[in-house]
Parts: structure tokens; sequence; C-alpha cells
């Protein structure tokens, strides 16, 4: 098994406020900050932890479709506006459809390991609500084989690739208690991210959320097999975050506990011209978990906390047992059984996930290695999790495309 040649921490986490339907401040007929505000605050906020910014040898930034949605590529040259100390220093820009966050972490992390920086500043970004949804849904299409599966595919492409994955799961498992674990997953959405002003729906007053995720799908209006609440929301918003050596932790300045070491990655490839083996295993997510728990040398059962790629309802279903947390078929009774609840056996999610804090697609892999960060040094705020002695790791999947690209990581604290 590889192992990690010498120790990678994360420092410095930051988000934007995730902006979209849902947040009080948004409206769609108003005018909204372009996609270089956010990388600014994220990576101003960042970078502002540490006391000697001048020690920062590389950036990275993940994005999907800013040339589609924003009409802006050479995302990478923003970053020496950023901070002057990245100016004529390397800097490069990532792309893994909804994968390119954990990406650009994992471009960055390679970056230290091969020698070539002690510090590396790490931003994740996505703009899109610039364009009306239907137009959105065609942009976003582009994370699948497009030549082969856009033309005849549904309208809402994505969407409809795991209402597809969702209505196989119901047949060979059982509709009614996975409707029932989906309904659930909405809500622990909706009450975590209502703990964190950052998220998407924090201004969700919603009184009976449970309630409102088990509405029926309707093919007619929208899709078969899962309703609008089953989706992550379109989402404008940043992360940013720090990876350093131990020699960059002292460049920095940041002291050992305000930072959270890296134990373990899996970077896994799907063929993007076949169509998933089966529709009820995320099997590229799998291998990816199991690499980077392999790494870290620890089984799921020491996991204090999780981040799931729940771009809907059902992968967040299927993320539980591709990290081996329940058995195939058993993801619902794992949820019901209130075991991903913030204080659960394994709180998933803790800061809203997809479905709650947002999903500002290149963005999301960043903003989930930052939560284990703020989680593993104690500074979540009202989402703060307890880590039980045995279980003192944290783990981030981050997928793209329908289960292509994935990346996880296992932290700890050092």
């Amino acid at each position: 098994m590889i192992t990690l040649r010498k120790k990678v921490y994360g420092c410095a986490p930051a988000h934007t406020i995730y902006l979209g339907p849902g947040r009080k401040e948004f409206h769609p007929k108003k005018p909204r900050p372009g996609i270089e505000h956010y990388i600014f605050e994220a990576g101003r906020a960042s970078v502002a932890q540490v006391s000697n910014p001048d020690a920062i040898d590389q950036g990275v930034i993940g994005n999907f479709m800013a040339s589609r949605f924003n009409r802006q590529g050479h995302l990478a040259a923003f970053l020496p506006a950023v901070h002057e100390s990245l100016h004529h220093k390397p800097c490069t820009r990532v792309e893994g459809a909804c994968g390119s966050g954990g990406l650009a972490v994992s471009t960055a992390v390679n970056a230290i390991l091969a020698d070539l920086a002690d510090a590396v500043l790490v931003i994740g970004v996505e703009v899109q609500n610039t364009v009306k949804a239907m137009y959105g849904a065609d942009i976003l299409a582009g994370a699948g084989h497009y030549s082969r599966e856009r033309k005849n595919g549904h309208a809402f492409f994505f969407p409809n690739c795991f209402s597809i994955r969702a209505g196989a799961y119901y047949d060979k498992y059982g509709r009614e208690r996975t409707r029932r674990a989906m309904a659930e997953w909405y809500a622990l959405a909706i009450e975590n991210a209502r703990r964190n002003p950052n998220a998407q729906e924090h201004h969700n007053r919603d009184p009976n959320p449970r309630a409102t995720g088990m509405t029926e799908p309707n093919a007619k209006a929208f899709l078969e097999h899962i309703s609008v609440f089953d989706c992550s929301k379109v989402t404008d918003g940043a992360s940013a975050l720090i990876l350093a050596s131990e020699e960059g932790l002292k460049k920095l300045g940041v002291p050992l506990d305000r930072s959270a070491r890296i134990v373990g990655v899996g970077h896994c490839e799907g063929d993007l011209t076949k169509d998933p083996a089966d529709l009820t295993r995320q099997d590229t997510t799998a291998a990816s978990a199991a690499a980077a728990l392999g790494m870290a040398g620890i089984s799921a059962s020491e996991l204090g906390l999780l981040e799931t790629h729940d771009c809907f309802t059902i992968s967040g279903l299927l993320s539980l047992e591709a990290v081996g947390l329940a058995e195939p078929g058993k993801a619902p009774d794992y949820v019901l059984d209130g075991r991903t609840r913030i204080d659960g056996e394994c709180p998933t999610n803790a800061t809203g996930g997809l479905i709650g804090f947002g999903h500002p697609t290149g963005c999301t892999g960043v903003r989930q290695v930052a939560d284990l960060i703020q989680q593993l040094t104690g500074r979540a705020g009202d989402c703060q999790v307890k880590f039980p002695t045995g279980k003192p790791y944290a783990m981030s999947m981050n997928m793209g495309g329908n289960d292509k690209t994935v990346l996880s990581f296992v932290m700890a604290a050092d």
C-alpha cells in the first residue's frame, strides 16, 4: 500500500456565503457578485489566517465550467490578485467536473510530496446562477459523456441520472423504506445547515422538513423517482485552505493545533464512455474510499465524521455503502436509526452537505476538506461534532460526474 512520504497538513479554512435560491440575500433579478469576487473573498480570508503569506509557494484553483457559466477562463491568473506573495509563482487551474475541488486538493498534496512546494493555497469556486435552469442543466451535462449521452438524455440530465439510480435501488431493496431514508437525509441536511451561517439553506424555516422530503416524485413535472427536494441546489460560492509540510507550517507561522493532517488519499477514475455497471453501487467512490482508508491504515468504523458527496439524497445513501458503513441495501436503516445525525455513531455532513450547505460544483471538494480542518481543530462553531475515543478520524468523499472522478481524504488531528 502506498503511503504519504511525509506529513501534509491543512490549515486556514475559509468559506464565502453559499449564495443561491434559499438565501435571503439572493434575488435572481438583481446584480450579484462575479466569480473573481468569490475567489478573492475566500482566498484572502484564508491567507489572513497565516502570519507569513510570503511562505506560500504555489496556488491551485478548482473549477468546473467558468468558461460557460461566466465566460471566464484563465482562472489561475486570478490567484496573484488574492495576495501579492503569489505574483510570479506557479499557479494552476484543475477540472474534474464536480470533483474539481478534490482534484485541487490532491494537486496541492502532490506538489508538497514532490518537494516542489512547502505551502500551497487551494481555492475552489463556482458561480452558476448566471443562466436559466434548463441552460444550466445542459452545461452541467458536460460532466457526462456529452456526445454519447446528452442528445437523447433528459432535459434535467444529471438529476435524471440519479433518478434512474434511485429507481434501481427501489426495485432491488424496497421503495417505501428508501424514500423515508431519503426524506430523513434531506431533513438532517436542512437541520445542520440551520446551524451553519454560510449555508445556502441556513434561512430555511420549514417546520416539517421530513414531510417535505417525502414529497412524491412527479415525472410530468420533474422526474420519475426523485423530487426537487432530493437534489442539491444551484449555488454560487468559494472555499479556500492552505496545505503545508511540517516546514511549511513553521514558515507560515501556523501552530500545529490550528491544523489537521492528511493521512489518506484516494483518487480514482471511472470510464466516462461507459454506463454504471451496477446502478445501485458507486464503485468508483468505493474504490476511492478504500484507497484513502487503506493509506491511513484504518477502517470505516474508526471515522468520527464523514463528509459525503450528496448531490442527491440517493447518492448520500450510496456513499454510506461505498465507504463501508452500511452493507448493500442497508443504508436506509443506517440513516433511519439516527447513525448519521450530528450526535450519532458517525456524524455525516455536519454543516449541511451539498443539499444543505450548497453545491458550487467545482468548489465542493475544497469545502469538504476545509470543513474537516475546522472540525478536527474544534473550530466548527454550532456544527462541531464530538470525536469519541477510538474514532479520531474524519473523511471526505468528493465525486465528479456519475461516479467517474472521485477524491477521498482521511484526516486527523496530529
